[in-house]
């Protein structure tokens, strides 16, 4: 993912509300939303040339989702590991989410620069390895996350976090409307774009929260929404190098013990 928000037992009805924007290449082959055929348990969609995914949930209560670290300075090994393994991997496991991140600590290292959202039906944790304190359990709360650090003030979250926030606080979140934030196809104004130093175009484009490019974009959009009881609906609409919408699944199921 490129740009996601999040709110984390903030809600009367809905233990865990996401809305996300994957940014990736558009030549990059990609599966849709849908169970995984080799893990059933994994619902995502999958990123064909690595095997990996950049959001997945389970019928268990399990999320996971990563996003890219922006840091030129620290470009990755030649043989690093894909990061889209990560979410995977922790889905398919079933002990606590703080476990699998005190696994993970010896190896981060390997890999480029990533975030992690990670939960289950008790915790939520955040994780980078690009983090001086690495690993966090997040109360609850209303959180966001582009190319950097957790909440990093860049203007296309600030602005997505706010509407989200106040989407939260108007009764129940239709997905219509969190698509609705996502398609925001305005960038910031040239005075407040990051400098993360990539050329002045490129940081003009990625400055919107939903990216136009003839070479990289906004590849799909993704609305996840558990309630309290863990019955979850997870929406996902795909779109094109020109921002046109190519494609849309929902995918429902019960919560971990529920009858379907």
């Amino acid at each position: 993912m490129c740009l996601l928000v999040i709110a984390w037992r903030t809600h009367p009805r809905y233990r865990l509300v996401v809305a996300a924007n994957r940014d990736e290449f558009h030549d990059r082959p990609t599966a849709s939303l849908a169970w995984w055929n080799d893990d059933p348990r994994i619902l995502a969609g999958r990123d064909l040339r690595a095997g990996g995914t950049w959001l997945g949930v389970t019928r268990a209560g399990r999320i996971g989702i990563i996003t890219n670290f922006r840091d030129l300075e620290s470009p990755p090994a030649p043989d690093a590991p894909s990061r889209g393994g990560l979410v995977p991997r922790f889905l398919a496991e079933r002990g606590a989410t703080s476990a699998f991140l005190e696994g993970l600590g010896s190896e981060a290292g390997r890999y480029a620069g990533f975030s992690l959202l990670l939960g289950d039906t008790t915790a939520l944790h955040y994780y980078s390895n690009r983090s001086d304190t690495h690993s966090r359990s997040l109360p609850p709360g209303v959180y966001g996350l582009s190319n950097h650090a957790l909440d990093t003030p860049w203007p296309k979250l600030v602005r997505t976090r706010q509407r989200f926030a106040k989407a939260m606080g108007n009764g129940d979140p239709a997905a219509g409307e969190l698509f609705d934030i996502l398609g925001d196809r305005e960038p910031a104004p040239y005075e407040s774009h990051p400098d993360t130093g990539l050329p002045p175009d490129w940081e003009r484009a990625l400055s919107a929260p939903f990216v136009v490019h003839e070479r990289y974009g906004t590849r799909c959009s993704t609305v996840v929404i558990t309630d309290g009881a863990g019955r979850t609906v997870v929406h996902e609409r795909r779109f094109d190098a020109k921002g046109v919408q190519t494609g849309a699944t929902r995918m429902e199921f019960a919560g971990p013990g529920a009858s379907e």
